[in-house]
Parts: structure tokens; sequence; C-alpha cells
């Protein structure tokens, strides 16, 4: 079956994020050309070498770069914190007890209210240039409705994450052995199947580093890969056990030591930050510039949930990163790209190379600097996602 093809021509500034296409670690191309094929793709150069197409789309000197790479998000979920959000800016502290109103809010919800919120958000995502995105469970804590908050997710990601051990059920208040045994024994028995990845909250308030232990090592003898909410509110464990359980990503990274950030260095566990947690929640930024300069592979995300970070920009991401944890506009954006399919483990996204997906997000600047340069301003000029155009 044949496919038709598209030749993007009059690319101003192209970032392919590899450094073999052009200059600097973005591989920067000016003048340049990229060629989709079905949904990958097939050609990237020079624009006064591009050769013919099907379709010709100029890009009138504007910038082209891989779709955003959105490796932690929390979709599947009901209810609204707009008092709670409200109250924290007044003064009260966040604490990860919050979670426990978009529970209840959730379980009350039916399939098709989840779906449609889910659907909205992934629209939504896609409209500011996210063509990747991981979605978790963890707003259920029974047997069903994890795996039901699973199988939404699955209809709109591959990358579906199962995070049971959220918090403790509130069923299982003065029992959180008996939640931790439920979590790796019946509730990841249903998930599972509709699972890539799983996931704890290593925290205070959440779960302690044994209890977060027995949870990824469940998860991993059932084929799960792990990843691991580390460090947000605390020091703590989450990102020495991260990088011992070989973990794709240590996501928050607010509080580390200097063994933590060794770790992450010495290691292939991503460092995933997420600014949007501490904009909205008054909290100290976690350090980008600390953890690139000791080695580590740092990702930028969004951490989409309705209590900590109601936001699905990365390019909002990208400019408080820029503004507030000490990184260059070139090494966010790379975080928001390449640094998002390293913690996704994704050789074919966050790229924009021959045999890539083609996802590419079209600026209506010249510059992919203009995301950091311009904060709030919606620079989204187009969105190809597996070369359909989306926007």
């Amino acid at each position: 079956m044949s496919t038709r093809t598209t030749v993007i021509t009059g690319i101003g500034s192209l970032v392919t994020n590899d450094p073999g296409h052009g200059t600097g670690p973005l591989g920067l191309l000016t003048d340049a050309a990229v060629v989709v094929d079905g949904d990958r793709i097939a050609w990237v150069g020079p624009s006064a070498q591009a050769p013919a197409a099907d379709e010709r789309f100029d890009a009138a000197g504007r910038a082209l770069l891989p779709g955003f790479v959105d490796s932690h998000a929390h979709l599947v979920f009901a209810g609204d914190r707009t008092a709670e959000f409200d109250a924290r800016m007044s003064g009260q502290s966040y604490s990860a007890g919050g979670i426990r109103t978009t529970v209840a809010a959730t379980r009350a919800a039916s399939d098709e209210e989840l779906e449609a919120n889910v659907a909205r958000f992934v629209r939504e995502a896609v409209r500011q240039g996210t063509t990747t995105i991981e979605c978790k469970s963890g707003y259920g804590l029974t047997v069903e409705d994890e795996a039901r908050a699973l199988r939404v997710a699955a209809k709109h990601t591959p990358e579906t994450t199962y995070l049971g051990a959220h918090i403790v059920a509130p069923e299982y208040a003065e029992d959180p052995a008996g939640y931790v045994d439920l979590v790796t024994g019946e509730m990841l028995d249903a998930c599972a199947p509709h699972a890539r990845w799983v996931d704890v909250f290593c925290e205070k308030g959440a779960f302690d580093g044994d209890q977060a232990r027995a949870v990824l090592t469940a998860g991993i003898e059932r084929g799960l890969t792990p990843r691991v909410h580390a460090n947000q509110l605390t020091y703590g464990p989450g990102v020495q056990l991260a990088v011992e359980l070989g973990a794709a990503s240590a996501d928050h990274c607010t509080h580390l030591a200097d063994e933590d950030v060794a770790a992450l260095a010495g290691s292939a566990t991503v460092a995933t930050l997420l600014p949007g947690a501490e904009f909205s929640t008054r909290a100290e930024y976690p350090s980008g510039r600390r953890l690139l300069d000791a080695g580590a592979v740092v990702a930028l995300s969004t951490d989409c949930n309705p209590g900590s970070s109601f936001t699905s920009s990365m390019a909002f991401c990208i400019a408080v990163a820029v503004r507030e944890m000490g990184m260059t506009p070139d090494e966010a954006v790379w975080a928001a790209t390449a640094g998002g399919a390293h913690a996704l483990r994704r050789t074919d996204v966050g790229t924009v190379a021959v045999g890539s997906r083609a996802d590419l997000l079209l600026l209506d600047a010249p510059s992919h600097v203009h995301l950091a340069y311009r904060p709030g301003v919606p620079l989204t000029a187009a969105v190809w996602r597996a070369g359909v155009r989306e926007v």
C-alpha cells in the first residue's frame, strides 16, 4: 500500500536533536526541509536539496522541532480541586493527602466521564505541541478502578503506568501493609495487562522505601518497567531506589543529596523534572543545572494532575525551567523532547531523523528559543502526529 509524501520546506530553524545533522547538541539546521512518508521521516536536509513529494508545505521561515514528549502525566480523573489550589495560594501548605479528594470523585465517575476527560486533556496537549504522552492510573485505588483507569488511558497512549501505589487507599488507612499486599497482588494482576510501567509515590505521607521496593519489585516480576515519584517533598530513598532497580526515570528530584545526583549521573535513570508542581505549590524548584553539570540525563514533563500541577503545557515548563532551574533554552527544549523520549525508553520519538516517527511541531516563531523568550504566548502553528496534521 503506497503512502503520500509531504515535504516541509522553508524551515528557518530545524531542531533535529541529532548532532550529526547540524550544529550543537540540538543538531540545528537553517533553511531546512523535512520529507514525511506515511508516519515516518524519510529525509532531512537543506531546503534547496529537498526531493519532490506529493504535497508541499511552506514553513515560511518558522522553526520546526520534534513534538514534545510528556513522560509524566495523571489524566484519568474526575472532579475539581480549585478550592484546594485557592487555599494553598492563600497560605496553606501542600501535602500528598489532597489526592484523596480526587480518588472519591474518580470512583464516582462513569467510564464515559473518565474517557471524555482524558480525550479532552490529550487534545489540549496536542494543540500545544505534545505528540507523545504518558498516562498513569492512581486515582482509583481499588482493583476495578485502577484497571479501568488503565483501560481508558490505553485508548489514547501506549505509555500507560500502573500507579496503584499513589497513596494508601482510604479503606486501608489503618492497614498500609494490607494495601501494599493488594497493590502487589490482586490489583497488579488486574492492571499489568494494561500497563507498560509500574510507579510508586515514594514519599512521606505515601510509601516508604521498603514499601516502594515491594511495589516496584512485584511490578518488575510481572514484566513492567519501573519509574518512581522520588524526592519531591523531602529528602528520601526514592532516587537511590530508582537507580538500584534500573528505573527508566526518577521523577520530581526536588530534594537531592550529592549522592543522589551522583547516582543519577552514573546510571541510565533519567531525572525527570516537573516544574509545574513547584510552580503550583510554591515549593523550591529542583536544580536542572546541578544535574546537567554532573552528567545526568534530564527530562522535562508537565505532571498534569488536578492537585499539584494542573497544566498540560510543555512550553510553560520549558519557560519555567529556563527562568527558575538554571537550564539554557537549548537544554530545556532537548529535555522536553529527546529527554522525554529517553525517560520512556523510546528511540522513535523526540528527534527529527530518517526513520523517526513523524511527530513535528511548527512554531509561529523563527527559533525554538521563543518557547522561553515568549512565556505564555501560544506559539503553535502546526502539529503533525505520526505524519497526520492535527493542528
